[in-house]
């Protein structure tokens, strides 16, 4: 109740009363008194009451209602996080090496293929009288070495008969000798005459000149069997060239079969069945990037390139992936590439890990949340990271004392792992601290806890 009327003055009460304008003259001095006590009560009635309600709420502190959590003592990873963009694990441009006519494509677009699955098919008529026509020439060429060898074979026997005439001739000569030197020696003696001798003489001289012919026979046959096998091996060099033509036919044929080099996902098709087909064209008919394992790509300042070295020396690095929007568990890899150098321009290091992705939830061009795992921290004090505020004085959170009462704690802070930050200093665990309703503290105020979302405090704590 409010007083809505207040008398103050220091004149007696009949000075007040001759003040009052001359239209009221018709009141008479005793009701004047009396409207003047009156008010003057009611005023005192009204000043009392506001004195006793105001002292009630004074004596009465109002208690805040907050949300509790308890300062846990875990090991925790200690961990780089970053931004990475996904990689195809190897990326194949299809090309044609043959041309011709694109008669079949046996795929659809963006569609998982496995290494070996035939893609394309070219029209390999031309191709095939090729083959067919390197494997005539070859058996030419072999009936040709036949016919070699046949001569060789004649050449040698040739040779052979000379070698026996010129025995058989070396035969008779020694025998002519020998007679005309017996008749010389009885043409000497007077028994013949000199013709006779003469007769002689002259046989045997033929008979010489006879094995000087079949010598010369020989060598001729031998040189003989020395061409045929000349041309023995100029028919097997010409049988070796067919086969290499017959290979490069077969081999040309197959270009027009074309088969997918590796497993992964097929890209955007260029040309369509019907299309004729150029040989290494500059554009590919088909794309196809490896997606299983596959590439996440991201860098790190060059000053944590010191603690990479050190646990990276202790054996392969976790590394996780996050999608953007994506609610499935992170996505688990391993690094397996350190670039060499630095970039100069941002001062950072290239890395890269390699992910199984077997669920396909990574995709070429993808930009991911990247988690990388250095190692792990024990006996570490950690928080829900919305306990932790900031103010003039640096970051501090609210700790909820036995009795009840709010106390504002500077804090030094750790990492943030996921919802969690870490404590260096300041708190101990098990102590409680507020998760909720921090704004509406003051230090010392009194708070009543509250249950949090489905009845526990922020953080996983039971709220009291």
């Amino acid at each position: 109740m409010r007083c809505l009327i207040s008398v103050q003055t220091t004149k007696p009460l009949s000075s007040v009363a001759q003040s009052i304008p001359r239209f009221y003259g018709l009141i008479s001095r005793g009701r004047l008194w009396l409207l003047v006590l009156g008010l003057t009560y009611l005023c005192a009635s009204c000043s009392a009451t506001d004195a006793q309600s105001s002292g009630k709420q004074a004596g009465k502190k109002r208690a805040v209602p907050v949300v509790v959590a308890t300062a846990t003592q875990k090991t925790i990873p200690v961990q780089l996080s970053a931004t990475g963009t996904v990689e195809a694990y190897s990326t194949v441009s299809v090309k044609s090496q043959v041309g011709g006519q694109l008669t079949g494509v046996y795929f659809q677009q963006g569609q998982n293929v496995n290494k070996g699955d035939l893609l394309f098919k070219i029209d390999s008529r031309s191709l095939e009288a090729a083959l067919m026509q390197a494997n005539a020439a070859k058996a030419k060429d072999l009936a040709q070495v036949k016919q070699a060898q046949a001569n060789v074979v004649k050449a040698i026997a040739q040779v052979n008969q000379a070698k026996a005439n010129v025995a058989k001739d070396v035969a008779q000569a020694t025998n002519a000798d020998v007679q005309a030197k017996r008749y010389n020696s009885l043409l000497k003696e007077g028994a013949i005459s000199k013709e006779q001798a003469d007769q002689f003489q002259t046989t045997a001289d033929a008979q010489r000149a006879t094995v000087n012919a079949d010598r010369n026979g020989v060598a001729d046959a031998t040189a003989a069997v020395a061409a045929a096998q000349a041309d023995v091996q100029n028919a097997k060099a010409a049988v070796a060239a067919d086969e290499a033509a017959i290979a490069n036919a077969k081999i040309q044929l197959s270009y027009s079969s074309i088969y997918s080099p590796i497993t992964g996902r097929t890209g955007s098709l260029k040309l369509n069945q019907g299309n004729l087909v150029e040989a290494n064209a500059t554009d590919p008919l088909i794309t196809i990037s490896q997606i299983r394992p596959i590439y996440v790509t991201f860098s790190i300042p060059q000053r944590l390139l010191p603690d990479l070295k050190k646990y990276s020396a202790n054996g392969k690095l976790e590394v996780s992936a996050i999608p953007p929007k994506d609610t499935g568990h992170p996505i688990q890899g391993e690094l397996t590439f350190v670039d060499s150098g630095l970039n100069t321009q941002t001062g950072t290091i290239q890395l890269k890990a390699t992910f199984s992705n077997t669920d396909e939830r990574l995709v070429p061009g993808q930009f991911v949340n990247v988690v990388l795992k250095l190692t792990e921290e024990p006996n570490v004090i950690t928080v829900p990271s919305q306990a932790v505020q900031s103010g003039q004085q640096g970051q501090f959170v609210f700790v909820v004392k036995p009795d009840k009462t709010a106390q504002m704690r500077p804090v030094t802070v750790g990492d943030t792992i996921g919802k969690e930050t870490a404590i260096k200093q300041g708190l101990q665990p098990g102590e409680q601290i507020v998760t909720d309703g921090q704004f509406n503290l003051v230090p010392g105020a009194t708070v009543q806890v509250k249950p949090g979302v489905g009845g526990k405090g922020a953080g996983g704590a039971g709220g009291e």
